[in-house]
């Protein structure tokens, strides 16, 4: 679609423009999807995407620019406003009430009443309308909406567009927590919704999900269009580099390198609530392990048993020659650093400085005696943004501020300034654009081939992935996690994502 012979677009946005304080967030950004058209919005984090997206929904007021939707001037005064005209937003995390039925999340803020008192069986038949169309006609319109899966909430959010005759559906990084087949799923509900003539704006950093979802792609970068073009007809590298402004070169790393000394060795180890239930594993310097496995699997409990977060039940974890009990204050100091795969509620203190996050572990060194002088704790802080790179406005800006890719750098920057031997990284790249992605996976390659020449010896790195691409590109062995065991580790060369997925389900896999 674009051409002079399309259909007028559904919405047209021209030279948007938005700043918060000194902070330029979009500088004349254009956008159109027509009717019944996926468009796929691309860019890094920090690019301007979110920014857009909450000008379109009525979050935010642009400084300049105009909308038009369906040939008529756009300009809501908030989201509630936005969504009587037809637009609707699904953030990446989900707004629901949780507390509230499904009828009254469907209709929240458009109840219908009769007398004075709410109309529940009208409302509840509108919400079952809502619902067959979603592909949830099973589903009770009573039911508590914290008793749904994270797929089905998802679903009922796109049921509450729909009650309100959506004409535009914004799915922010929609796939983000959902297993393949709720995946699958979605996107047969992308393209029915797309063909009864709803136009959607899907938002994801997969290069496989945009392909196989959009029929057309706008970039942004650094706050301004950078390129529109038909999905068909781009390849991932040249969407890659508009992205970040440079040709990217392999995607997946992989330095030859040898594999040292054992550092880490699990045997027989059961632990947490309930999971693991048993994972024999061990762990070599100079090599990148990936754990593979559905949610749910016991994946991130063995990461927070290795790390001392959770209690070991049973079996051993040898840390060197170690096995002792441990705690985190105790991994960190035998050279152990984690990075969860929640780095907003454990992974970060959203709230403090980069400085601060950044230099917590190891605060050695910052001042005399046990004081930290501000003075050398920037100046360590700098060393970090600038190695990454971590695009920030200080070392003193809240690290909440950051955008999700840069608020990873930050957190694996942590590992590094404490100079830690292992590595324990839970979804280290969930969630950032591909750009941040490249980096950090030539960092990871780069801190496994280590430089003895610079004294920096080759670290080891256990490394939990969904994303089964990642884990074939980048991982020397790959074992995978199943209901709470611990598959025998292979070389990457002997899986594929075919294997991989019937392990995951539990089947029997010879390789």
């Amino acid at each position: 679609m674009g051409s002079d012979t399309d259909p007028p677009p559904r919405l047209e946005m021209r030279g948007i423009q938005k700043s918060f304080g000194a902070t330029r967030a979009l500088s004349g950004v254009d956008l159109k999807v027509f009717p019944g058209e996926v468009l796929s919005l691309v860019g890094e984090n920090g690019a301007g995407k979110s920014t857009l997206m909450k000008v379109l929904s009525g979050a935010h007021a642009p400084d300049a620019g105009d909308m038009m939707l369906d040939g008529k001037r756009y300009a809501p005064r908030g989201p509630l406003d936005a969504r009587a005209c037809g637009v609707a937003m699904i953030y990446q995390e989900l707004s629901l009430a949780p507390h509230l039925s499904v009828t009254e999340n469907i209709l929240l803020g458009v109840e219908k009443s009769h007398g004075g008192f709410l109309n529940w069986k009208g409302m509840d038949t509108l919400a079952r309308e809502a619902l067959a169309a979603v592909g949830l006609s099973q589903l009770h319109p009573r039911t508590r909406v914290s008793d749904l899966s994270i797929a089905q909430q998802q679903l009922v959010e796109i049921a509450r567009a729909v009650a309100m005759d959506c004409k535009v559906l914004v799915l922010d990084e929609p796939t983000s927590s959902l297993a393949r087949k709720d995946i699958e799923n979605l996107f047969a509900l992308v393209r029915k919704l797309s063909a009864e003539g709803i136009s959607v704006i899907y938002i994801s950093h997969f290069m496989e999900e945009i392909k196989a979802i959009s029929q057309r792609i706008t970039v942004l970068r650094d706050g301004v269009t950078v390129g529109h073009g038909i999905t068909a007809l781009m390849d991932p590298g040249e969407i890659i580099a508009m992205m970040v402004g440079r040709e990217v070169g392999d995607l997946y790393p992989r330095s030859p390198r040898e594999k040292g000394e054992a550092v880490l060795t699990l045997t027989g180890l059961t632990g947490g609530k309930n999971m693991p239930r048993q994972a024999d594993l061990t762990l070599y310097r100079g090599e990148i392990l990936g754990i593979s496995g559905l949610v749910g699997a016991g994946r991130t409990e063995l990461m927070r048993c290795l790390f001392g977060l959770d209690e070991v039940k049973g079996g051993t974890v040898r840390i060197g020659t170690f096995s002792g009990r441990a705690t985190p204050s105790r991994r960190w100091q035998q050279k152990v650093g984690f990075v969860s795969e929640n780095r907003k509620e454990e992974g970060l203190a959203l709230g403090l400085s980069i400085a601060e996050n950044l230099t917590l572990p190891r605060l050695q060194g910052l001042g005399p005696w046990r004081l930290i002088t501000p003075y050398r704790q920037k100046t360590a802080c700098e060393t970090w943004i600038s190695k990454m790179p971590i695009k920030c406005v200080s070392p003193a800006q809240a690290v909440g501020e950051l955008s999700g890719g840069n608020q990873q750098k930050v957190a694996l920057a942590r590992l590094l300034h404490a100079d830690v031997d292992i590595l324990l990284l839970d979804e280290p790249t969930r969630g950032i654009d591909v750009g941040s992605k490249a980096q950090i996976y030539q960092l990871i390659d780069d801190l496994a081939l280590g430089n003895p020449e610079q004294g920096r010896p080759p670290k080891a790195i256990l490394m939990i992935s969904s994303y089964l691409p990642e884990l074939l590109g980048i991982c020397d062995r790959i074992a995978v996690m199943c209901k709470g065991n611990l598959s025998k580790a292979r070389e990457t060369a002997k899986w594929d994502e075919h294997h991989l997925m019937l392990s995951a389900i539990g089947q029997e896999v010879s390789l």
